[in-house]
Order: C-alpha cells, then structure tokens, then sequence
C-alpha cells in the first residue's frame, strides 16, 4: 500500500490560480478535513457471550488475513466496556504462531472486586489485577494495555493507569502473535463486553482497528484496509445511530417518569406503585407504596434532588376544588412519600421548561399555557421552604411569552439555558402563535438573559421536547417533533451554542402526541456514554404508557454510518476527492453568480402556516388540458402524468420501478446513498445481489429524464441526487415550494394542484407510506387555516372548495365537513348539503364501525 504524500505545490497551484481569498480558505478548510483522521467515539464491537448458545458467541481475531511479527517489544492497547456484574470470562488470548506457548486475559469478580488475570494456558496466573469495581466503572470504557517486553522477559499490565508486572517469564526476542478476542477454541465463556479502538505494534509499526464497522465481518484497519474477521459481531456504531428500546411499561392511572443518573434507575410512578428499570444491569422491579402518594396526580411533573436521591412531584393547577399536598418528595432508598408543600401556583402551566438549581435548592420553571394565554415569567420553588414564588429583576433580553419550550443547564451549574417552543410577544393565545428558533443563555447569579441566537427555519415546525443536553461548552442536544401531528416523530438534533448551527442525528421515534399528558424527555449519563428518552405517551389523560430508548454518544448521522470502511488512505482516491471538491465549489460560485438554478432537496423545506390567505371568492378550477401537458413537466399529484421538452406525453416510458427509482430520489434530502437507495428498491436482496439491477434501473432512469430540459441525474460524493433548473416543472416541488413561501395566491394554487388527486396516487407501496403521510399531514394544517379564513369572511363557495379539497385528503375530516353543509345552507343549498352529510355518515360507517355522533341539525 502506497504511503500518501502531500505535495504542497499542489496545495498552492489549487488555492492561487482559480479562487479568490474566499476560494482559499475553503480549500484549505476541506483539505485540512480530509487530512485529519477521525475515530468516532461511537464505534466499537459488542460481544455475545454467557447469554447465548456456544456457536452464537463473538469471536474477533486481529490478523486473520495477514501475518504480523514484532521484536524486543510490542504493545496490545484497548478500550473496554463491560456491561453487566457477575460476569466473566476470556477477554483476549495471544497465541505464538512459532511455538504451542498461549497468554489470556480473563476477566472475574470477586468481593466487590474487579479481577484481571493474566495467564500463561496451562501453567500459571502470571498478574492478578485486583481494581475496586465501583472506582473501575465510574466510566463507561476503560483503557487497558497489555505491554510484551521481549528484552526484560516480561509483561506490563496496564488498567485505567494502574501498572501491574509480572515475574520473569522465558519470551522469544521474535513474536508471531495470533491475537483473538471473546470465544477461542475451548475457551468458550466470554464476557458481557465491548471492545473498541484496538492498537497493537510498537515504535516501528503499528496497526489501528477502531471497529467503525456498521455490518458484515471483516474488520478492517483505519485506512479502510481488509485485516481480521468477527463471527457473530454486533457493531456498536448502530448503536449511535438507531435509538434501540430498553424497556417499556404501562399505568391504569396518572403517571410520572424520571432518571435517576445516581442510581442509573428510571422511575416510572403513579399514585399506588412504582416501577424501577435499572438501565445498567437491564433488571426491572416494581413497588407498591406503603402509603399512596399524598398529591393527587393530574399530570405528574417532577425532578430528582441527586444529593439527597429524593424524587419531588408537583402539581400546579387543579381544575376542581382541591385542599391537600400539592408537592411531595419520595425517598428513593426505602420508598416512601413525605409531603413537603401544599403552596398552589392556581395558574395552568402546561409545556413549561423547567431546570433544578442543586447548588441552592431551588427549581425553577419558565413558560407554559393556560386559560388562553402563555406565560413568560420565571417561577422558582424552594425546597427549604416550600414556597413558590414569582422571579422578577431580570436584565438584558427579553424572553417572548412561550410553551413547548425546553431547558436545561450546562456543565456551569449557575447557567442555564431556554430553546425554542411557540408563542407570542404579548402572551395572548387570541393573538395567534409563533413557532421560535430562539436560544437564550441565563445567568442565575446575576440574573441577565442574553439571547445567543434566533434561526430563520427552513424546514417544516417543530417544537423541542423536555430536556437538553449539553455533552461539552459547544454543543446541546435537544429532540424535536411536530406536535401538531398525532402521529408524530421525535427527532435527535445537535446545535451549536454559538451560532445555532445545527446537525440531525440518528433515527426518529414515533410519539402520539395528541394529549396534553403526553411528552418526551432528553437525559444523559456521561458515565454510560448513552442518551435516554423517556417518551409517555396517552390517549386519554389518564391512562399512559411509558418507553425508554437508548442512543450510544457520540450520535451520528446516516451518512456517517454507511462512511466506513473506505479507502481514504489512497493517494489517488484522496486526490479524486479533493479535485471533485475544488470542482464542486467553482460549480458553486459559479450558480451562485448566475443565480439560476436551483437544487431540489426533498420535503425539508419552511412550511409557514401563518401567512397565505384567501383573497377573492372565484372558484378554483381543476387543472386544465394545457396546463398538464405543459413542456418539461411531471405531475406527482392524482395520475403519474410526464411531458417532454416537445409537450409529448412520454408517460409511459416511466415503468413502475422508474416511478418508484424516481419519487424516492427526489424526495430525499440531500440525495440517497447506493446502499440505502438498494435497500428501498430491493429490500429482500442483499447488497451485492442487487448491483447490476440498481445500475440498469439508473441508466434507464437518466435516460428518460435526458428527454427533459432542465433535469438531471447526478451521482456525487457516493450520493444520487437530482438537480432542476426553472425550466422543468413538478407539482410536487411546486406544492412544496408555495407551503414554503406563501403568497396571497398560494392556498388557490396549492388547491389547483391537490384537486388532480392524491399525492403518488397508483403508487400503493409501504415504500411510499411515511413521504404520503407526511405530505398530506404537511398539508391539512395549510388548508384548514384557509378553510377558516374562508369561513369566517363567509365566502361560501371557498370554503366549499377548500372543503372538497381537504376530503381528499382526510376523507373522514370533521370541520371540513361542518364548514361546507353549513356554506351550502348559506348559499340555499339545502339539499346538496343533506346529500353531502349522507354520504359522509355512509363512509363514516363503512372506515369506523359506528354511527357518526352527531345529526345534520346539530351541524347546521
């Protein structure tokens, strides 16, 4: 393998001869990014072991497909988790492939005792490392090396900085070592473990396997280079990217749920019992209360006082007449409740952000809503006192009215910080609601608010859910979900304290999120090196279900789990990237002046709810003849329909694997990667089975769409992506563009477009579900805001219009149908309108299997 060497002329001949200044710096960005190795902090291999049948267990030897040799000294340097207590066996052997001689490293406890044996197979325990297993495992990896001193005859054991020696043992001056970890030969018991970021050599060579693999079993070395092979592998990069369930559980009552990093226990509590879920060692245990907790739950808000290990839960408000505790406090050794307040806030609070102040026991809380307006003010809850109290004298910005809000604290505990939520400047609900992308630093021993930054969102609305995280002084993590869905999807995303940029990261998590009960909150237990979500979830505000899901640090996006292995170590491919860049970036600058074209990138796009209307009350027309057989077109809407450059219809050229090749790369941020475009295409084939298939599929798709000005397929940095000038048309974009950017004409186009039919209508695939579902949901919220604006400035044949237009989507949508009966009364259509209401009562019955509620009368 070639060694790679940069030529700095190179470097010079690039960043001078075509770019300004600007140009430069980009340049020598990217090649210092390129240059620079990464080891992700997610990546490592998990080991099978007591828990499953012998030929299940994980196996990983470093060389199987190369021979290696070492003189006067090596080292074998690792990191390794173990998962859970009681656990034993071989953690490594070494094997010299020139004589029978056999070295291990087992792994035992004894006593409260962590015990690392280093033995020579068949004879002896050369080290007998004895660590305090709760000192050794205050962190999630520890560092263990294992030196071969051929020169002194002997061997180091170094554990978390710990030095162990052996005695003198007989060392060949040349070693051959075969080195495998986890199950070998008769040594079948392996631990609950991990391992990750394995080195071994010495001055001279080294070889580096960081386990940054995501499937298969080769293993390969940090360059990408194919060295060892894992039987029965679990590569914990998928770890870091798909959020995996821990446990979930379910309550007849009023519930609340918390994280206890003290004790690593979830809580999930009602007024009667307990359930505890221990995420470290996976046991579940539940508890009944000797005595029921002394506050009458409604939605079961609390916090953990980690130095006292006390969990207190609070109510704010009550809707009936209540006298009694409205805070307790419940000892998490013995479990049993005290009251601490009966002081009532009587204000309705919901969706408020809250943090603990430890340091001087104080919990505060900002935000939420309640009798139709949102709160802005900051109130605190002592814990020596039991009072709560309004918070006033605060400096520097002003924080709006908001809820769905979230906060949290940094790692200065006398800083906290308040992210986005909806609201208003005045706090009035009457007024309407703002979704904001706003950040706010706070400072609670001077008490001034700084705001940091404010986004200008261009995707579709979210709000964060509780809690954020903040792993280091650059970064939070936060999960955000579009609440105004009832099947809805929580989604990981990483900002930059500084200057809110931000990354999306790992996948998503359904959430119903129709109640007011219902929420998610974000934790982080730096010593597992996991992020938990607890997500409760209710239908009815009193009965709850509650899931835990677990994402290993540091999260990654898609594009990073399907990065490794790759041969970045070559001169020639390093150089082809590099060049593609620079070519990328004069492509850039070079649109950037013509200002042009464009680049589709998929449905994430800013969706504002707020601001088309409906000007005048002349009916929309469904799409004429001329307006589908436009040039260059493709509609997505109702019937696939395509027009050339010459308005031929060339519809059916696209065969149903074209459609579907075509949808799902248009529909894709950023474009879709080979191996995940393979998997939606061909999901009951392997990768390599599917290869020829995928490129026949794309040549053909290329050269259909070479029929159409302003389109084309293009393969970039191992990514399909489709890129459109202003000359091509497509409804689709077209929908997603309006919702976009609204403009009083925007909610009669949009109607013109959806009236051809239903998005991917002929394209009844599950491929194809979530992007149907989540264009129709992005759209219902858009219509019916007009269809109330229609409503209100009784402009009857709109609201039908817009009615008819809803159905479409939402056949069995209930103020749709209420809004156009009650036009058709207005415009004296009296039996059109009963028409209308039998019909629906009709599919009402046929999809519910039951009566629809309510009669005509009632409506009218």
């Amino acid at each position: 393998m070639e060694d790679f060497r940069w030529d700095k002329s190179l470097s010079i001949t690039i960043g001078l001869s075509f770019f300004d200044f600007t140009m430069r710096g980009c340049i020598l960005y990217i090649v210092f990014f390129l240059l620079i190795p990464t080891l992700s902090r997610s990546q490592g291999l998990k080991f099978r072991g007591a828990h499953e049948p012998i030929d299940k267990r994980t196996s990983y030897e470093l060389f199987d497909k190369k021979e290696i040799s070492f003189e006067e000294e090596f080292t074998l340097k690792f990191q390794l988790s173990i998962y859970s207590s009681n656990s034993l066996g071989n953690i490594f052997r070494v094997k010299n492939k020139d004589n029978n001689t056999i070295y291990n490293l087992f792994y035992d406890e004894e006593g409260g005792n962590c015990i690392f044996r280093l033995n020579e197979e068949g004879k002896s325990s050369l080290i007998i490392a004895k660590i305090n297993q709760q000192q050794l495992f205050k962190e999630e990896w520890i560092d263990i090396q294992l030196t071969f001193d051929l020169r002194q005859q002997l061997f180091k054991l170094n554990i978390q900085n710990e030095t162990f020696q052996s005695p003198k043992v007989n060392l060949p001056q040349h070693y051959r070592p075969q080195v495998i970890f986890g199950k070998s030969d008769y040594l079948i018991d392996v631990p609950t473990m991990s391992i990750r970021n394995v080195r071994i050599g010495n001055t001279e060579k080294s070889y580096l396997f960081p386990l940054r693999e995501n499937m298969g079993n080769i293993v390969h070395d940090e360059n990408g280079n194919a060295y060892g092979y894992a039987s029965n592998p679990t590569w914990l990069i998928v770890d870091s990217y798909r959020w995996k369930d821990l446990f979930a559980s379910s309550s007849l009552s009023q519930a609340g749920s918390g994280y206890n990093q003290r004790t690593k226990e979830i809580y999930y509590f009602n007024q009667d019992s307990i359930t505890i879920y221990n995420v470290k060692n996976s046991q579940t245990k539940k508890l009944g209360f000797q005595r029921p907790c002394p506050v009458k739950l409604v939605l079961a808000n609390n916090f953990i006082d980690t130095t006292t290990n006390r969990l207190y839960v609070y109510e704010l408000f009550y809707t009936q007449p209540y006298q009694g505790p409205t805070v307790a406090s419940l000892d998490l050794q013995n479990f049993e409740w005290r009251v601490e307040s009966s002081d009532l806030m009587k204000k309705e609070l919901n969706h408020h952000g809250s943090f603990y102040d430890g340091q001087h026991r104080q919990f505060y809380i900002f935000g939420g809503y309640g009798n139709m307006a949102y709160s802005g003010q900051f109130n605190q809850y002592s814990l020596d006192s039991g009072k709560w109290q309004t918070v006033d004298g605060w400096t520097g910005d002003k924080i709006f009215p908001r809820y769905f809000l979230s906060a949290g604290q940094g790692a200065h505990n006398r800083t906290a910080y308040i992210f986005g939520g909806m609201g208003n400047e005045s706090g009035e609900h009457i007024v309407g609601r703002k979704y904001l992308y706003d950040f706010y630093q706070i400072n609670l021993d001077t008490k001034k608010i700084t705001k940091k930054w404010d986004l200008l969102w261009k995707d579709k609305h979210i709000v964060p859910a509780r809690g954020l995280v903040f792993p280091d002084s650059s970064h939070f993590y936060s999960l955000c979900y579009s609440e105004y869905l009832t099947k809805s999807n929580i989604q990981l995303y990483r900002f930059s304290i500084k200057d809110g940029s931000f990354d999306i990261l790992g996948d998503s998590i359904p959430i119903y999120s129709d109640k007011i009960s219902t929420h998610a909150q974000l934790y982080y237990d730096q010593q597992l090196g996991r992020l938990l979500v607890l997500v409760q979830e209710s239908k009815d505000d009193i009965q709850s279900t509650l899931k835990v899901y677990s994402l290993n640090m540091t999260p990654i996006p898609l594009t990073e789990l399907n990065s490794f292995p790759s041969s970045g170590s070559n001169y020639r491919v390093f150089l082809l990237l590099l060049l593609g860049t620079v070519a990328g970036i004069a492509v850039y600058f070079f649109w950037r002046r013509n200002g042009n074209k464009t680049k589709f990138s998929g449905l994430n796009k800013q969706i504002d709810y707020t601001n088309s209307s409906i000007s005048d009350t002349t009916s929309i027309q469904i799409p004429q003849k001329e307006e589908l057989s436009r040039p260059n077109a493709i509609f997505l809407f109702g019937e696939f329909r395509a027009f050339d450059r010459n308005k031929r219809d060339i519809s059916y050229l696209f065969s149903t694997k074209l459609k579907q090749a075509f949808c799902l790369i248009l529909s894709n941020r950023s474009g879709i990667s080979s191996p995940y475009f393979s998997q939606m295409m061909w999901p009951d084939k392997s990768e390599d089975k599917v290869k020829n298939s995928r490129g026949v599929t794309i040549n053909h798709l290329r050269k259909v769409l070479s029929e159409f000005k302003g389109i084309e397929l293009i393969h970039k940095q191992g990514r399909f992506i489709i890129e459109r000038t202003d000359e091509f048309y497509c409804d689709y974009v077209d929908c997603i563009e309006l919702m976009a950017n609204p403009v009083d004409a925007s909610a009669d186009r949009l109607i013109q477009i959806i009236q051809r039919g239903k998005f991917l209508q002929g394209l009844d695939l599950p491929l194809f579900d979530p992007l149907k579902t989540e264009v129709e949901q992005n759209l219902l919220p858009f219509l019916l805001t007009e269809l109330q604006k229609a409503a209100h400035g009784h402009f009857h044949k709109k609201s039908i219009e817009i009615a008819h237009t809803i159905f479409l989507l939402d056949p069995l949508n209930e103020e749709a149908l209420f809004s156009e009966v009650k036009a058709m009364v207005a415009l004296n259509q009296p039996n059109e309108a009963r028409i209308k209401f039998q019909h629906f009562c009709l599919n009402y019955r046929q999809l519910m299997n039951e009566d629809f509620p309510y009669s005509l009368d009632s409506i009218i």
